[in-house]
């Protein structure tokens, strides 16, 4: 005899109950008629032992039948329960496997933070060196002001040059075609944690996740970081849902990372995802949605697409001037944002004024000796003789 699987098991015990059932119910007809035979034969007096006789071996019968019933609902309640620890031990496999990976993240981590605090250790050391020789050159530097003066002119001139010819940095790597540059440059882990999370606090469940996928995009180990990230992106949209904050969060993380390797047109799909379900799960005056709408912005600044960004990086000051009002510092920042994109359009009235409503942020809520202040000056000198140059 083949032995059968559980589900066949409670399908046959099912069975068997039915016809158990049935079975009991005609006993249960059968005996109602003798006893209603007996009661006659009695009364007339007649021999009833052989009646008696059917009468307790029916209710024997039944007895029977009713254990039967009782031991069969038993054994579905058995196989009810097994399969409930079945898939609870696959619960716990599951949490354990991941528990492994995790362990194995941070061990890998840990190996990498001890041997870059060997090197920042050296690095103290030899600054200390350095600071030493360089206030030895400052207390001889009295005797050779006229070399010093002339070094100073040179500098004053190549960083003239240098102020003139920078390209306008809208926050992602230079790029010349689609398939990106031949030089990727990672972005320092707190700047792209700041720019997946703006907005939008880190839930716990995602913190060390998303801390470690910041730490290796920063340091341009892709081949970890990418696929780490897709792997928590799909277990979320597993238990939450696409249309979720905590998705949007990763998406945004990912496509900083396919930032860094020059793959802008994944990551503007990736941003576009996150910013419709940010709008849908947070609202369309979010702060996490205007750090989205930055996010595109930038994107499209890089790839040239001006008239593309700039009404993007408008909704996102307009959102940023009703959350965080009129003259918080990071409305100063995205009126410099947007004073870079219609700069690249040559609008130069409203780069002036952007740049001017940014500065007077910056003076009121940082103070005159903040380097913001110093590079918003700056700029606007820089706009001021371009425009006399042209016009």
């Amino acid at each position: 005899m083949t032995a059968l699987s559980q589900d066949e098991l409670v399908s046959s015990t099912k069975t068997v109950v039915q016809g158990l059932d049935a079975l009991r119910n005609e006993h249960n007809s059968i005996l109602t008629g003798l006893i209603s035979s007996l009661k006659a034969i009695k009364k007339d007096k007649a021999d009833s032992n052989l009646m008696e006789e059917k009468t307790q071996i029916l209710r024997k019968n039944i007895d029977m039948i009713e254990l039967g019933l009782g031991e069969a609902q038993v054994m579905m309640a058995l196989a009810q329960h097994l399969q409930t620890v079945e898939a609870e031990k696959q619960k716990l496999r599951a949490q354990v496997r991941r528990l492994c990976q995790e362990n194995a993240w941070l061990r890998d981590e840990l190996a990498s933070t001890q041997q870059k605090l060997q090197q920042s250790e050296q690095s103290v050391a030899s600054l200390e060196e350095e600071k030493k020789h360089l206030e030895f050159m400052n207390s001889i530097k009295k005797y050779d002001n006229e070399q010093g003066v002339n070094e100073e002119s040179v500098i004053s001139e190549k960083s003239g040059l240098s102020n003139k010819e920078e390209p306008l940095d809208l926050g992602f790597p230079e790029d010349d075609d689609d398939g990106g540059g031949d030089m990727l440059s990672p972005t320092p882990s707190g700047v792209m944690s700041a720019a997946a999370s703006a907005g939008y606090e880190i839930p716990a469940r995602l913190r060390t996740l998303h801390n470690l996928v910041i730490q290796y995009a920063s340091q341009g180990r892709y081949e970890v970081a990418v696929p780490l990230c897709k792997q928590a992106l799909e277990d979320l949209e597993k238990t939450s849902g696409h249309d979720h904050p905590d998705v949007a969060t990763m998406l945004n993380i990912l496509a900083l990372v396919y930032r860094d390797q020059n793959k802008y047109r994944e990551a503007a799909n990736l941003l576009n995802d996150a910013l419709a379900i940010r709008e849908t799960t947070l609202g369309d005056s979010h702060p996490a949605v205007a750090a989205t709408l930055n996010n595109l912005a930038v994107l499209y600044g890089k790839r040239g697409k001006y008239k593309e960004a700039e009404p993007l990086c408008k909704r996102a000051l307009e959102i940023r001037e009703k959350v965080l009002g009129k003259d918080h510092p990071d409305v100063a920042k995205q009126l410099n944002n947007l004073a870079l994109l219609c700069q690249n359009q040559g609008k130069y009235e409203e780069v002036e004024y952007y740049y001017q409503r940014a500065l007077e942020i910056y003076e009121s809520k940082l103070g005159q000796d903040d380097p913001n202040v110093a590079k918003t000056k700056n700029n606007l000198v820089i706009i001021t003789i371009t425009v006399f140059v042209l016009f």
